[in-house]
Order: structure tokens, then sequence, then C-alpha cells
């Protein structure tokens, strides 16, 4: 019997959401195309080290998943793989701030300069990688369609906008409650639906807190009426990939986000929902789409359309599969 290649994808630990969708949420398909595919986290003590080193010396293939580690375990890895993919979907080379920092940046250039090929989350981070390497390619984040599916019963009494992420992304939602405030004074009959790990302090906006879970997050998000994502314009924001917007579109729901980084690539606009700026902006598309249930149907049914075309596991376990092939 013919050995199964034997990926290795090197990250973070399994509940990290990098690791669920850049890595394990593909071994389905890897398997199902004759590969081999282990997760392993490199963190641990020197004996855990000398393991993992000792897995990268039998895999034909190293993924390594947003991870440049430090000298020398980052040279080991290098020297060991056959085959040396690292895949990033989030401005590792910047601060989370916006800011540049000149250790990130140089941890990045030197795991790139010994790599094999580079997945890259979206444009901005493919060009940011061509700088070190010339094997980059556009992988980008992507959602399994399956389990988004669009919801008959939303609510008739209420406009639901949905915002879904965590406390650590919290102040970009909090930036946006001043416009939401005013919007409710014209249209008291919406709520801001929250699914995360809190809720807001507004006593001119009905909110509506849901602790998030891997069970309910698609229903909750297919009933609700929009889904809106927040962004500011730096180095940091520019790297990141639009998973929420994704969610929204998957679940059927127009989409209405800051005109900035990956929403430019993902989003339609007018078509499958709205990229604004400024005050003014957000309050006419919001108000478009309250008072316009055809409109939403129909920019749902577009948004659904783009993510199975370029960003359902589908499509890019293909991609994936392809380059690895190259490498065997």
């Amino acid at each position: 019997m013919k050995k199964q290649p034997y990926i290795l994808f090197l990250s973070k630990r399994q509940s990290s959401a990098s690791t669920r969708y850049r890595g394990m949420n593909y071994f389905t398909f890897l398997k199902q195309a004759g590969f081999n595919p282990v997760q392993m986290d490199p963190k641990g003590n020197l004996f855990h080290k000398v393991a993992v080193l000792g897995e990268v010396m039998k895999a034909d293939v190293v993924v390594v998943l947003r991870k440049t580690f430090s000298f020398p375990f980052r040279r080991l890895v290098q020297l060991l793989s056959k085959k040396l993919i690292f895949d990033f979907d989030d401005a590792i080379f910047a601060k989370s701030s916006g800011g540049s920092s000149k250790l990130r940046m140089g941890r990045f250039e030197s795991m790139l300069a010994r790599v094999d090929h580079v997945w890259a989350g979206n444009r901005y981070l493919a060009e940011n990688a061509e700088k070190f390497t010339d094997s980059v390619e556009i992988l980008p984040t992507a959602v399994d369609l399956t389990r988004y599916e669009a919801c008959e019963t939303k609510p008739d009494n209420t406009i639901d906008i949905v915002w879904i992420g965590s406390s650590s992304t919290k102040k970009y939602l909090q930036d946006l409650i001043p416009v939401l405030e005013k919007l409710a004074e014209k249209a008291p009959h919406i709520r801001l639906k929250i699914i995360a790990d809190f809720d807001l302090d507004t006593t001119r906006l009905t909110t509506l807190p849901i602790a998030w879970s891997n069970d309910t997050e698609t229903q909750e998000l297919a009933s609700s009426h929009i889904g809106i994502a927040v962004m500011s314009d730096d180095p940091w924001s520019r790297g990141k990939c639009g998973l929420k917007v994704l969610q929204y579109m998957a679940a059927s729901l127009p989409v209405v986000v800051s005109d900035a980084g990956v929403h430019r690539e993902i989003v339609d606009h007018e078509k499958s929902g709205y990229l604004v700026n400024g005050e003014a902006g957000w309050l006419s598309a919001l108000t478009r789409l309250i008072n316009d249930e055809q409109l939403r149907c129909a920019m749902g049914k577009h948004g659904r359309e783009i993510v199975k075309d370029s960003y359902c596991y589908d499509t890019t376990s293909k991609k994936m599969i392809n380059r690895l092939k190259t490498f065997l």
C-alpha cells in the first residue's frame, strides 16, 4: 500500500481560531485526497520541542500557521523540514496598535527567508510576504457553507442588526454605538444583537447579548436581518481576513461594513452590502436596508453566492491540495 503523505501543521492550541479555520477544518478534505494531516502545538518545554522537531523530520510537508518562532527553534524547523509552507492570516509583522515593529518584522523576514511557499489570507498580507519571497499565494480564510442556512424565521416586530466577535475587538463596536443610537431614534424597532462574551452599556439602543457557542452561532446569525463589521484603516487591521463578514454572507445576510482592508475584497458594494465610512454613510446604508426587506433578501442571496464561489472550504481546499501535490 502506498504511504500517505504526512502533512504536519504547527500552530497554536486546537481551540485557537487560526488553528481551526486555517488548519484543522481542512483535515477532512486532506484525508479524502490521500494525505495524513497532523496538528501539533510547538509551545512547551525542551523535551516537547525536541519531540516536535522529530515529527518535523518525518513530515513530507510542514505547514507553520502564523508562528515565526524565536531562534534557534525557527532555524531548526527550517533546516529539518523537507518542504516548508508558512501560512498567516494576520499582520503579525506589525503591532496590534497599528504601529510598526522592528522585532516582529525581523522575525517575519527571517521566517520567510527560508520557506518553500507562503499562503497569505488576503492581498495586503501577500504583498508584504512578497518583499521576502517569490512563492506567495492568496489562500483566503474560508467557512463551512453547509453550516449556514438561510433562516425564514426572523422576528417580525424588530430588525436585528448583528455583530459577532470577542471582547478583544469590542472597541470597534463601541465606536459605532453613537451612530446606532442615532439610528434608533428614527427606527426604535431595531436591536443590536451581540454574539460575544460581553454586552454594551447604552440606554438609547436595545441590545440583545447572546453568549457565543459553536452550536448556536449559525442559527443566531441566520435569524438576524443585517450584519455589521467595523474596521480601522491601519497596518494591523489591513491584515484581518474578514471572518465575521464571511459568516454574515454565508448566513445570507446583507452587510454594512467599514470601507477598509479586506472588506473591499469580499464585499460587492451595493450588491451584497455596503462599504461605508463616516456617520452619514453608516446611517444611510442601514436605513436603506431596514426599510427594504426585498433589498435585504437580494443582497443576502448575492453574498452567499460570493462565499460559495471563493470563500468556502470546497473551493479553498482544492487550492491547498493542488499546492501540496507539487511538493511530493
